[in-house]
């Protein structure tokens, strides 16, 4: 498995939000994550100003591709936080997502990206049976656009089961999930039903620890028992992807803070391969 960390975690905080397009900072967090060890960056992309985000333009491609190159990073998975931003499903939204995932997933080839990350949490959470009908149906039709090699994950606050039944209604070659640490702590859930019941449908993972109904907090002060979830996942040879997607340092020492998380990951891969 690699561990790989999500773009913006090595700039200072945007606009007070953990997580945003750093628009000043991204082409430096190239070179700075080869420095410091790191080989994969996992790209998002938000609403604001979507428009300039380098994985849409076609400068900003060429750029992308001349910086991996450069500096033997890879980017294999893109978090589409503007869908969770926009859902085009419920009543409310500003931007056509929609179209916007179809760019993205053209570009996704040019770039032989694995994994479009759509996350259905927080305010676009599914709540009503009419809008899960209209996800699925509406995402549906966008398998035609998926590259080979390539799949859309989606990122849920389903409870296990339902999990599955949604997930088991797409094609399973062009469809996936991504799961999230800190997001099954904060909704109470048990990692060991969720993994008996999905693992097999998880091609990503995105790093994180919470309290149950609290924002997330350092590794390991959280309700995750990252014991059971890693002794699990190397039981089962995970080759894939583990992303760092951790709180933020609060005194400004992003890149120490994402080192020391590092750390915490690999002193649980290290004790249970040995």
């Amino acid at each position: 498995m690699n561990i790989g960390f999500m773009q913006g975690r090595l700039s200072k905080i945007q606009r007070g939000r953990i997580q945003s397009f750093p628009f000043e900072n991204w082409a430096k967090e190239f070179s700075l994550a080869k420095k410091n060890g790191f080989n994969l960056i996992e790209w998002t992309i938000d609403s604001f100003n979507i428009d300039k985000n380098p994985i849409l333009t076609k400068e900003g491609i060429a750029k992308i591709k001349l910086l991996k190159k450069i500096n033997k990073i890879k980017i294999e998975s893109i978090t589409c936080d503007f869908f969770m931003e926009n859902p085009f499903y419920k009543k409310k939204y500003n931007l056509n997502a929609l179209e916007y995932l179809k760019k993205i997933l053209i570009n996704s080839k040019i770039l032989k990206i694995k994994y479009i990350v759509l996350p259905i949490v927080d305010f676009s959470s599914v709540k009503k049976k009419s809008e899960k009908k209209k996800l699925i149906e509406n995402i549906k039709a966008f398998e035609k656009f998926i590259p080979n090699n390539s799949k859309i994950l989606f990122e849920t606050d389903f409870k296990p089961k339902e999990n599955l039944i949604f997930i088991k209604k797409f094609n399973s070659k062009k469809f996936g999930l991504n799961y999230d640490t800190g997001n099954s702590a904060h909704l109470g859930n048990s990692v060991k039903s969720e993994m008996k019941t999905l693992y097999n449908y998880i091609d990503n993972i995105h790093i994180k620890d919470r309290k149950k109904n609290k924002s997330t907090i350092d590794l390991g002060k959280g309700d995750f028992d990252f014991n059971f979830f890693f002794k699990f996942i190397i039981s089962k040879n995970y080759s894939k992807n583990l992303i760092l997607q951790t709180a933020r340092s609060k005194n400004k020492r992003h890149l120490d803070l994402l080192k020391k998380n590092r750390s915490f990951i690999n002193s649980f891969i290290n004790e249970f391969k040995t």
